[in-house]
């Protein structure tokens, strides 16, 4: 699956300030409530800090992965939230994460589920990517990134 087609604008914010891990969750939480009918921020909030509670989606380098299941949903969904300053996440690193991009799937989407998270771990694992999503200036620019993201491949200037 193509991240990009995931994504779309009006779910990716730019250089935002957040003051903590569960205020970033609830922006995040909006971002994809806002286009889930039927869904409540409330809920999305419910779905992505029950997995935080299992342990840290902060995968280090300034990168977390929120991420879950929701009863209901008929497609996986994600949005995108870059931090103008890092936050306390409880990454593995201990460093504070500035690049969230959550992700909600269908309850019963287990092997899709985890091939998702394989493709979001390889893209954000690559240091030139993050760097360029750091200092995007706005959310077309950033999926712009995304869409043409390939681990083997240089970015488009």
């Amino acid at each position: 699956m193509q991240i990009a087609k995931l994504l779309e604008p009006g779910r990716i914010a730019c250089q935002r300030d957040s003051s903590s891990k569960k205020r970033a969750l609830e922006s995040l939480s909006k971002l994809l409530a806002d286009d889930l009918p039927g869904f409540t921020d409330a809920e999305v909030f419910d779905s992505l800090i029950g997995r935080e509670r299992l342990g840290s989606t902060g995968l280090g380098k300034g990168v977390a992965l929120p991420h879950g299941r929701m009863k209901g949903l008929d497609a996986p969904i994600a949005a995108l939230l870059t931090l103008e300053h890092g936050i306390d996440y409880d990454a593995v690193d201990k460093q504070p994460v500035d690049l969230l991009l959550a992700l909600l799937v269908p309850e019963e989407s287990t092997d899709e589920h985890l091939q998702i998270l394989a493709q979001l771990a390889e893209m954000f694992s690559n240091p030139e990517f993050c760097a360029r999503l750091r200092h995007s200036g706005g959310s077309e620019n950033c999926l712009d990134l995304i869409s043409h993201w390939k681990s083997k491949q240089k970015l488009p200037a």
